[in-house]
This record gives C-alpha cells, structure tokens and sequence, in this order.
C-alpha cells in the first residue's frame, strides 16, 4: 500500500481524508500496465477490473463463469477489506463477461453477495479479456462516508406500485342551463 500522505489513510476518526491511497494485488499485469488493485480518495474508494486470479496470478476456474465471477467476488472483498471497507459499502459493479449467453451464471455469483444491498451494476460483452482462460472481469466502486452509518440500517424495501382504490362517486354537479335562442322565423321576401 502506498500512501502520498505518508501515514495510514484508512483511519477511522472521523476526519476527512483528503489523501489518495493505492493497494496493489501484486498481479502480474499491474506493473505492466501501472495500474493499482484499489484506489481511495476520501470517502471514494475504487477497484480495478478484477479477475478470477489466485495469489500467483494463475487464474481459477477455467471455463466456469459462476466460479471465476465468486473468485473476482472474492478478490474485491480481499482489496475492499486492506482498505477498511466492507461490500455492504459498495455502490456500483461492472461486470464485463466474454459470453453474455452466460449472463445467468454470472448474476448468481453477485446476487450471493450483494443480494441485502445491492449496489447498481451493468454487464457487458466484450470480445476477450487479457487472459484467454478469463470469462469475467467485475469492476467495484465503494462509498464509505459516516463510519457506520451504512452498516446499520435495514435493507430499503421495494416500492411498489399502489393499489388501486375504489372508486368515490363523484358528487353531482349541475350543469348550467344552456339557454336556446328564440327560433328565428325565416323571413320570406315577395
């Protein structure tokens, strides 16, 4: 973990942080393309695309998308936890899969995380990913704002459309009279 402040950037004392923190995963990719596992500024805190890779690199789950996508799941909680953050803090995922066909499998694995706080999420095909065994690759963005505050309160219930009521009569209402002219008699000219 680098920090630019110079001291821990994950304390919990209330104080804002202003600081910019970067953790590595050490994947062999990073240093490669610089890029790091997690950032976090302030209250922000976001994770790079994250695959199905074990602590070498090697990647799990060949050919299985349900078990690549619980690895990622997995993967993003491990960065999220050396941050101080915990999933129910996440507030978007992007999911990027090589066979939207398999959608399924992949919506099962993050339903079983996120099923109690969901967060907002997309998924999308695309061609391949930078491994050719890799089927999915999922993205997090957390917000941690108060300490707490999002642990504590109850999963928001669904709004639901109301029920129609009965119908009231309507009270009647009188209709002006609408006043007829006197008929004109035709005039006849001789």
């Amino acid at each position: 973990m680098r920090s630019l402040a110079g001291e821990n950037p994950f304390t919990t004392s209330g104080i804002k942080m202003n600081a910019i923190s970067r953790i590595s995963s050490n994947a062999p990719w990073e240093p490669v393309v610089a890029y790091s596992r997690l950032v976090r500024a302030g209250d922000y805190v976001a994770v790079s695309g994250t695959t199905a890779t074990d602590e070498h690199g090697l990647v799990i789950g060949a050919g299985q998308m349900y078990v690549q996508a619980r690895q990622a799941l997995a993967n993003i909680r491990a960065a999220l936890e050396r941050a101080g953050v915990s999933m129910h803090e996440v507030v978007r995922t992007r999911m990027f899969v090589t066979d939207i066909g398999r959608y399924a499998e992949a919506a099962r694995a993050h339903r079983e995380v996120f099923a109690d706080f969901p967060p907002a999420t997309s998924m999308v095909e695309v061609r391949r990913l930078i491994h050719p065994d890799m089927l999915i690759e999922i993205e997090a963005d957390a917000y941690v704002g108060k300490p707490s505050s999002s642990r504590s309160q109850p999963k928001p219930k669904a709004v639901s459309k109301p029920k129609p009521s009965r119908q009231l009569k309507k009270p009647a209402v009188k209709k002006p009279a609408i006043k007829k002219s006197a008929a004109k008699k035709p005039t006849h000219r001789k």
